[in-house]
């Protein structure tokens, strides 16, 4: 078994690595090939061409998180070998037991024991036969600093909205943690290239330790089916943008093709900081939410994780558990005590001590609990280490000393801590004779806890016996839950909190303990309802059919990467959609004969900037390109008449302003109106609906053209603005419901303008007005940016097929940027657009300088005469 990580990703496939082959068993992992090995040994990742078919291959899952569902038992002597078995609690190992039987698993991780380096590869290849898990061994700094040191030093506190203000609090950005950060990733990245069958395995990364890996993993497969599901909260973006390597996660996960969230919360802040760091916006298409990212797009999925149903009914049925309840019972109840129950770990976030400090009130307020309520908190081991964890521990058993101190008596302590970990079977049993369970995170993931609790409380009929509950229907559970848990907002029936407020706190407490038993009973039932019905193989194929259905089309698209290191990402377009190639465009404008070109400005051939003119350069390649005398040259914007008759100072250039209502077609010619002449009283009821916008969202403006209205949102806040102009667009449309008018959305604006006004007609009425002089195009040029543009590329593709074209007439639809369009071709920017007509604006000259020679040529006497 190969035990070592490849230092470089492309050594798997140029065989560049020293490292033995593949054994048998690992072979058999990798069992189906990718399709084709060039020369070079790198993988051709084009589009699959038809073949034979083949027997469906059996699907196929590779789980990636930081830790392997295993439990390890070391060899009493060096001569004896290590032993495994599965660690039924562990989430991964409910995947297996939850899927249906014909997929697939296998599992890469780290173990939770160090392995000494001459025991690594028996290790491995000892798990790999027996349990499908590829252990990945990290070098003991690397581990050191990229688990302790980066992950919960900067990721874990930032993600739970914990600052570094201070050395203290989660310690200043560390480069050298980040640096093992990324080695970690990398190392994961190996582990997968090891058994990956790109062709047909999905990829499924855990959490937050492994945020990189899918920039690794597409980097090596372009067309890798790779999901990502994130088991912390995500912060908002002002908590986010602090973090110095913001925009490399960004982009890392982005690399994923389905990333998961447990709530709405989580997903929303994720969105937002693509968009205020990124430019990135999203969509719903048909329910999903997706992302455009470079071509691909990158779908979001919310949906919280559950318990696993069968374990927790076959724990409820063992022996040891019936046991265990008939004592607690003998020991709580039997004396009349009401037990509630916090289960949580030894760590700052779970909100310990404001449990503890509501309890307290809880019984300084209401007399009448004292030597009856008993609060049990179950704390588990931190998973992190340092300064606070001991801070909180000794926090948690001074307040513990505290209240049994006022509040309690000979035989009754109020609060019972159980430091020590407990099996599962004794959670569970605490689950059962607890009245209420307590949740008072102040900020989460998810928390399993309180949907163990609800089913712990449906019981069985031996438990029911015991409870003495004789009918279902009399089962009964109360949680009380932080506001800031993932699972609050699927627990409608709990009564939520603010951890915080310590007096909401105490008196949700009492309220649960006093609610009639009726409304007890309904609200278990709901919650069991749900639970029931959500489990974790409900999510876990949810997530997966997800994944399949957002990959179904890899490879019906062309794809290469662009960009160095963790900026890297891949390109994806429809193989209908390609790059206008500068080369085959000149061949084809040196080849016309008549020609026509259509143009947006902003955004096209200038960049989106503070300054609007255009430069000197492009007014200088519009005069070359106006002076071909086989040139139609058209400008169209929506700027007004006056102002592009000032920018551009072009004799033959044909401006069609205000996206088309105003039309001339060179600069001495009257301005014509493409529709008859526009009624603007419209004016009077849509601009005081936009100037209460505008004042209501700073850094907007509002733009008064001649037949056109504009309310322009490109330097407020991108996400108020954007929420204000889908609420102006309502407005507008409600108020104009009777005006001759449209209103349009752009990027960064709203418009409101005359109906039938659009650049498509500016197209229609160009290549008319040039087959009425017998000129019809053998070669058409569109280029735009955005909405307004694609009624030029809808127009152009539609003359195509008719008599305004020329039989064999060349046509370029183009759009700045990759993205959905009418349009066959695009260009990556602004920059380029100009670079474009540069070149054309050559070719035009060169080809006047070479018809003045012949010219000089035929009126030169000729010599021999």
């Amino acid at each position: 078994m190969v035990s070592r990580s490849y230092s470089n990703l492309l050594d798997l496939a140029t065989g560049a690595a020293d490292q033995a082959p593949a054994p048998a068993a690992l072979g058999a992992l990798r069992r189906r090939l990718p399709r084709v090995v060039t020369n070079s040994g790198l993988i051709d990742d084009s589009p699959a061409s038809p073949s034979t078919p083949s027997p469906a291959p059996r699907p196929r899952t590779i789980v990636v998180a930081n830790q392997l569902p295993i439990r390890s038992h070391r060899p009493a002597s060096p001569e004896e070998p290590w032993t495994f078995d599965w660690d039924e609690d562990s989430l991964l190992r409910h995947l297996h037991h939850t899927s249906p039987p014909s997929m697939e698993f296998i599992y890469i991780g780290c173990l939770r024991d160090d392995i000494p380096q001459a025991d690594q590869d028996a290790v491995a290849q000892a798990l790999l036969d027996t349990h499908n898990c590829v252990p990945a061994f990290l070098p003991p700094d690397i581990a050191e600093r990229y688990y302790h040191g980066f992950c919960k030093q900067h990721l874990w506190p930032l993600f739970h909205y914990m600052l570094p203000l201070s050395p203290d609090l989660g310690g200043r950005f560390d480069r050298s943690l980040w640096q093992a950060y990324v080695s970690a990733n990398k190392i994961f990245a190996d582990k997968v290239l090891e058994v990956i069958n790109p062709d047909d395995d999905f990829v499924w990364v855990h959490d937050y330790h492994l945020m990189v890996l899918p920039t690794f993993l597409r980097k090596r497969f372009n067309r890798i089916k790779l999901g990502f599901f994130l088991h912390s909260p995500f912060p908002s973006s002002e908590i986010y943008k602090t973090l110095p390597v913001r925009e490399e996660l960004l982009r890392a996960l982005l690399n994923s093709d389905l990333i998961g969230f447990h709530t709405f919360d989580y997903a929303r802040h994720f969105l937002s900081c693509c968009g205020r760091m990124l430019g990135l916006s999203y969509e719903s298409k048909r329910g999903h939410i997706c992302l455009e990212y470079y071509g691909r797009t990158v779908s979001i999925k919310i949906l919280p994780v559950g318990v696993h149903m069968e374990q927790l009914k076959t724990v409820l049925g063992l022996p040891e558990t019936e046991a265990k309840v008939a004592e607690l019972m003998e020991k709580y109840m039997g004396k009349g005590r009401v037990v509630m129950l916090g289960v949580d770990d030894m760590d700052i976030f779970k909100g310990i001590s404001l449990k503890l400090l509501a309890m307290e009130e809880l019984l300084r307020q209401h007399p009448e609990w004292r030597g009856k309520l008993v609060l049990v908190q179950v704390a588990n081991p931190a998973r992190g280490r340092g300064k606070d964890v001991a801070e909180v521990q000794a926090e948690t058993y001074g307040m513990m000393r505290r209240i049994n101190e006022v509040y309690g008596e000979p035989g009754y302590e109020p609060v019972v801590l159980i430091d020590e970990p407990l099996q599962f079977y004794e959670r569970v049993a605490y689950y059962v004779i607890a009245e209420v369970c307590l949740v008072t995170a102040v900020r989460d993931g998810m928390n399993l806890i309180p949907y163990e609790y609800i089913v712990s409380r449906q019981g069985n009929e031996t438990l029911d016996r015991m409870l003495r509950q004789g009918k279902p229907e009399e089962k009964k559970s109360m949680l009380v839950v932080s506001e800031f848990i993932g699972c609050s907002p699927s627990l409608s029936g709990a009564v939520r909190v603010n951890p915080w407020n310590i007096e909401a706190v105490a008196d949700a407490m009492e309220s649960a303990l006093v609610l009639p038993e009726s409304e007890k009973r309904l609200r278990h039932d709901k919650h069991f309802r749900y639970v029931s019905t959500h489990d974790v193989g409900y999510w876990a194929n949810s997530f997966l059919q997800d994944l399949e259905r957002t990959c179904k089309d890899h490879d019906k698209r062309r794809c290469w990467g662009i960009g160095f290191g963790l900026r890297f990402r891949v390109v994806s377009l429809d193989l209908s959609f390609k790059k206008l190639s500068l080369e085959s465009i000149l061949m084809a404008y040196r080849r016309a004969k008549t020609r026509a070109i259509l143009l947006d400005y902003d955004g096209t051939l200038m960049p989106q900037a503070i300054n609007k003119s255009p430069s000197a350069e492009s007014v200088r390649i519009l005069n070359s390109l106006c002076r071909d005398k086989n040139n139609e040259v058209y400008l169209c914007s929506g700027y007004d008449r006056r102002t592009l008759h000032e920018w551009f100072p072009c004799e033959n250039l044909g401006i069609a302003a205000e996206h088309g209502y105003f039309l001339r077609s060179k600069r001495d010619a009257e301005w014509q109106t493409c529709i008859a002449a526009a009624d603007c009283s419209w004016k009077q009821i849509a601009e005081p609906v936009m100037c209460l916008y505008r004042e209501t969202t700073d850094g907007s403006t509002i733009e008064d053209r001649e037949t056109i209205l504009v309310w322009n949102y490109e330097d407020a806040d991108p996400d108020f603005g954007s929420c204000q102009a889908k609420e102006l667009v309502d407005h507008l449309e409600s108020v104009l419901a009777n005006e001759p008018v449209s209103v349009k959305t752009t990027s960064h604006s709203v418009e409101v303008k005359p109906q039938g006004v659009s650049k498509g007609l500016v197209a229609r009425r160009m290549l008319a007005s040039m087959q009425e002089r017998g000129q019809c195009p053998d070669f058409v040029l569109c280029i735009g940016d955005d909405k307004s543009d694609e009624d030029m590329f809808q127009l152009i593709a539609t003359a195509a097929c008719g008599d305004s074209l020329a039989s064999k007439a060349e046509v370029f639809a183009c759009t700045v940027g990759r993205k959905p369009s009418k349009a066959k071709y695009y260009l990556d920017d602004a920059a380029e657009v100009v670079r474009l007509m540069q070149g054309l604006s050559y070719v035009s000259e060169e080809l006047a300088l070479a018809n003045h020679r012949d010219e000089d040529d035929d009126s030169s006497p000729d010599v021999w005469e």
